[in-house]
């Protein structure tokens, strides 16, 4: 059954949340106007509109959660995000740039019968092409993950996912790409210079630099 029709700026304002509750800060106004590109004043007429119809709370410390019913909303979107782009990738060939780009315009287009013959098509996967799990999903054990940026001098881990944060960053997205910093990928961590604010990372005879600050944005095991 769909949940309750909201505009399609309001979900993704809901998905924003949902992918910044995935970090490790939480989330406040000012996180979600970095978020969305927009003022401070219209983040809290928003969330005013948010917290009225019942998608989300806001605490005394000013921390937004989504409710049940945001959450169940914010989700429906990430899993036709995902769906979308494994189709994207898998079955018309665009890569992981182009897809994600592509599925964020088709997102909010797809109806709960597509979203199902989607999902059948392209046999139930339980992530997305960058590793993220896919809400609704039968997801195996998850490995406990770190962030690559607490990773350690001459550490080697292997690359589980790229968040949805990374993925909204198209030239850090290609330059993993092109580094093959991908789901399933070996990275023997040379060095960490934290006053540098920069990691020296190998994948297979490829040796390059990573801003730690991006490293916050990809998790391994």
């Amino acid at each position: 059954m769909e949940a309750p029709k909201i505009s399609h700026a309001l979900e993704d304002y809901l998905k924003a949340i949902y992918v910044l509750a995935e970090e490790s800060q939480p989330v406040i106004a000012a996180r979600m106007a970095a978020e969305a590109g927009v003022s401070a004043s219209t983040i809290f007429a928003t969330l005013r509109r948010l917290e009225k119809d019942g998608y989300v709370t806001v605490n005394r410390r000013k921390e937004i959660h989504l409710t049940a019913e945001g959450k169940k909303i914010a989700e429906k979107i990430v899993r036709r995000h995902f769906l979308t782009e494994r189709f994207l990738t898998d079955l018309l060939g665009l890569d992981w740039v182009k897809a994600h780009q592509e599925a964020h315009r088709l997102e909010h287009a797809i109806s709960q019968e597509v979203e199902e013959r989607l999902a059948k098509l392209l046999n139930n996967p339980t992530t997305c092409p960058h590793g993220n799990p896919i809400p609704g999903a039968s997801q195996n054990a998850l490995t406990k993950t770190i962030p690559l940026n607490e990773a350690i001098d001459d550490q080697a881990v292997e690359l589980d996912y790229i968040t949805e944060g990374g993925e909204r960053d198209v030239r850090l997205l290609a330059y993993l790409q092109v580094h093959g910093l991908v789901p399933g990928a070996k990275v023997h961590v040379v060095d960490v210079a934290p006053s540098l604010g920069m990691m020296t990372l190998k994948v297979g005879n490829d040796q390059f630099s990573l801003g730690i600050e991006a490293a916050k944005k990809i998790r391994v095991h």
